[in-house]
């Protein structure tokens, strides 16, 4: 069942943003109005480049399922990190961003302070009661003059946010359907992360939740 902490009855109205610190923003219920579409956009992709889990370039399977649409998929094998305009399972094209996600990136980007945002990459991620996402950077970019946009859906969940380095103390933030991360320019570059999420089901994603994160790659 789902904790308290994490009830799911969130205002539809918009609320004021919340700032990790300058450059950084949870924008609460930014993505309620247009959910169901963007899930269902989601099964569609899905259909054309399935699930997956990755292996790292050490060798060790990711426990959170993934797919990418877009001019660029980010991809993780043997031979490393990387962003690819092709989908090495299917040998086709990742499936075309919707313009559903497009509008939403840009809207969000907008509202933290990141005009213009155009994003060439979308990672879809499916994670499970249990799954998690050790603290990391988004550097496979290569530069980070374009912030990062990261959308949650389903099942609610703790995100990390930490510091410049790993070992900086991070801090727990709770993350519910239609809430939104953005990040950028001072903070680009901060360490984050989620915790193993618990047991939870949603109406609209079971017993999962999707994470959209948007960015500019090419």
């Amino acid at each position: 069942m789902t904790l308290g902490l994490f009830d799911d009855d969130q205002p539809a109205a918009p609320q004021a943003p919340e700032w990790l610190e300058p450059g950084a923003v949870v924008l609460r219920g930014f993505a309620l109005p247009p959910a169901a579409g963007l899930l269902q956009a989601v099964d569609a992709i899905a259909a054309q480049s399935p699930f997956r889990h990755l292996i790292t370039p050490g060798g060790k399977r990711m426990s959170v399922a993934m797919t990418n649409c877009g001019p660029l998929g980010w991809v993780s094998d043997r031979s490393g990190y990387r962003y690819d305009p092709v989908d090495p399972e299917t040998g086709r094209p990742w499936p075309a961003m919707p313009a559903l996600f497009k509008q939403l990136a840009r809207d969000a980007a907008e509202a933290a302070g990141f005009a213009g945002f155009a994003p060439d990459a979308c990672l879809i991620n499916r994670y499970a009661p249990g799954t998690r996402l050790s603290l990391h950077q988004d550097r496979d970019e290569g530069h980070y003059a374009h912030p990062i946009v990261s959308v949650s859906l389903g099942i609610p969940a703790l995100f990390l946010w930490g510091g410049a380095q790993r070992a900086d103390r991070a801090r727990r933030v709770p993350l519910l359907h239609g809430d939104v991360v953005v990040w950028g320019g001072p903070a680009r570059l901060r360490f984050h992360g989620v915790l193993p999420l618990p047991e939870a089901t949603h109406p609209l994603t079971g017993a999962h939740r999707i994470n959209l994160t948007f960015r500019k790659a090419g």
